[in-house]
């Protein structure tokens, strides 16, 4: 895979898709002045962090193509794992968490046709400015506070861009089972108490299984729930 490392650009997605490159390239930048999470979400990005993104055309419907966020939170944690990390869980459907705090998130676009673009944030040396938590939403972390390791982003790319490729390969040769069942390995909350929020419905449940759709099992009690988006708290949110 080719890489480009830019000093400022408003966000490496967006910089990604613009580029639209034939050949599968991880896009890096020191600076990110509008960097973007799920829903348009903003990801603010202190200077230090990682922020990187991979475009590519991987082929494939475009269920196939979405399950890469599994793949991608998996070699995120194999990378971090690397580097001397421990403690790290995976939160539905593309946060990686270190002690309970959210180290790292994930955003997968598909920009245009057959074109994919992943989005990988991590906060290597500080979280952005305190903001106000819904309650029960996981607070950020850094990997610096967490564990007083110091990674640069070229360090962290280093790492991330050959782990990404050993997962892509494990599942194009061997199909979602084996991601899924590494995904379920690490899964934050299994078999416990979550809420989640959906357009228009909140439910609360026991957070069951990973479907083979990528789907969130949920026990409501009243039957198993498959959802396929929404945001996972592990307490009460707030109504809105």
């Amino acid at each position: 895979m080719d890489r480009v490392v830019l000093p400022e650009v408003d966000s490496t997605s967006a910089e990604a898709a613009r580029r639209a490159l034939a050949t599968p390239t991880w896009i890096m930048a020191h600076r990110q002045t509008a960097g973007r999470g799920r829903r348009g979400r903003a990801w603010a990005m202190p200077e230090g962090n990682f922020a990187a993104s991979l475009v590519w055309r991987p082929g494939g419907d475009p269920a196939a193509m979405a399950l890469r966020s599994f793949v991608a939170a998996l070699a995120l944690r194999d990378a971090l794992v690397s580097l001397g990390v421990a403690g790290l869980t995976l939160k539905w459907p593309n946060d990686v968490l270190l002690d309970d705090g959210k180290l790292a998130g994930l955003l997968l676009e598909s920009p245009a046709p057959g074109l994919l673009v992943l989005g990988v944030g991590v906060n290597l040396i500080a979280v952005p400015e305190a903001t106000s938590l819904e309650p029960g939403a996981v607070p950020p972390i850094s990997l610096l506070s967490a564990s007083g390791l110091r990674v640069e982003p070229a360090v962290m790319l280093d790492a991330l861009a050959p782990a990404f490729a050993a997962r892509d390969a494990q599942f194009l040769t061997w199909g979602f089972a084996p991601i899924r069942t590494a995904w379920l390995d690490h899964a934050a909350r299994l078999g416990r108490a979550i809420t989640v929020r959906l357009p228009g419905e909140t439910l609360t449940g026991i957070f069951r299984d990973l479907d083979t759709d990528g789907c969130l099992v949920l026990d409501t009690g009243h039957g198993l729930r498959r959802i396929a988006a929404g945001d996972v708290f592990f307490g009460e949110p707030q109504c809105s």
